[in-house]
């Protein structure tokens, strides 16, 4: 027969040495690593792991989720627990049970631990999880979250003085989303210089000429990366979390590139023809037909 094989992941020494000891005593072969880049390294190496046991809360990058997310590629089958010193919090229980098989409460009873092992183990593999990249989310989710940054502009007064329809309110948001999901595909290091952006010069130069004011255009921003963060929160069941950080990171640092470039358009009128008409001939108040 076959021993099990146990990853054991925890940054506290007593802990890891603690249950390591106790797994071996039981029959498992145990394998530990104090951090999530160990952890890494072993789940994607040769060793096949039969169950994961991590800390959900480790210093550095990273955390238990990261690792569990990291397990579900390399090994779909491997039955995943998550320790954790604060299940009691029940919205964030709920997403980590999308990812883990288990919450196991710190401090560990250990027989309690092996029988939870043992059942997860005779109960067969766990069922298939759908795990999304944060492209991926994005790329399904555009129109929701374009809807949703609508909503949220409508409740702002300042940027609703402003009479404009749907359809120029959110005519940029389309290839916005399309130039921020191919920085996450290519995966380049946030912080690059970037290329010039058309499509945010353009929105810098037709918001000028719409009556916009350079505040309004940093407002419409932040409560983009608002609605393009709650999009992530309500998926937080089916995100990769191997990838999560970095997601982010690379979304606040285009946004960011993003607005730079459409206040400079807006600031400097020889990018655009338009900028120029609009100092000359202010924009007429909106008929009552206009939707907002």
């Amino acid at each position: 027969m076959d021993v099990t094989k146990i990853l054991v992941v925890d940054d506290d020494e007593v802990v890891r040495m603690s249950l390591s000891g106790v797994l071996k005593h039981c029959g498992f072969s145990v394998t530990s690593a104090a951090n999530v880049p160990d952890a890494l390294k072993l789940i994607t190496g040769p060793e096949t792991y039969d169950v994961l046991l991590s800390d959900l809360r480790m210093p550095g990058a990273g955390d238990g989720l990261t690792v569990v997310s990291a397990m579900r590629h390399a090994n779909p089958q491997a039955v995943t627990l998550l320790l954790t010193a604060t299940p009691q919090m029940i919205a964030a229980a709920q997403a980590l049970l999308q990812q883990a098989d288990e919450i196991v409460a710190k401090p560990v009873d250990a027989a309690s631990l092996i029988e939870t092992i043992r059942q997860r183990l005779e109960s067969g593999p766990p069922p298939s999880r759908e795990i999304e990249t944060v492209a991926a989310i994005l790329e399904h989710a555009t129109d929701s979250t374009i809807q949703a940054w609508f909503e949220r502009i409508q409740t702002d007064r300042a940027l609703m003085s402003v009479p404009m329809s749907r359809e120029l309110r959110c005519c940029h948001l389309p290839l916005f989303f399309s130039e921020i999901i191919s920085c996450l595909v290519s995966s380049k290091p946030a912080g690059r210089s970037k290329s010039v952006s058309a499509g945010a010069v353009k929105h810098g130069c037709d918001r000028r000429a719409q009556g916009y004011t350079a505040s309004m255009l940093v407002e419409e921003s932040r409560m983009l990366q608002a609605s393009i963060f709650q999009t992530l929160q309500n998926n937080l069941a089916k995100i990769d979390y191997s990838q999560l950080l970095i997601g982010i990171m690379t979304i606040a640092d285009e946004i960011d590139s993003q607005l730079a470039q459409a206040v400079a358009s807006y600031s400097t009128e020889s990018f655009h023809p338009s900028a120029r008409q609009a100092e000359n001939n202010p924009p007429r108040p909106a008929r009552s037909s206009a939707h907002n």
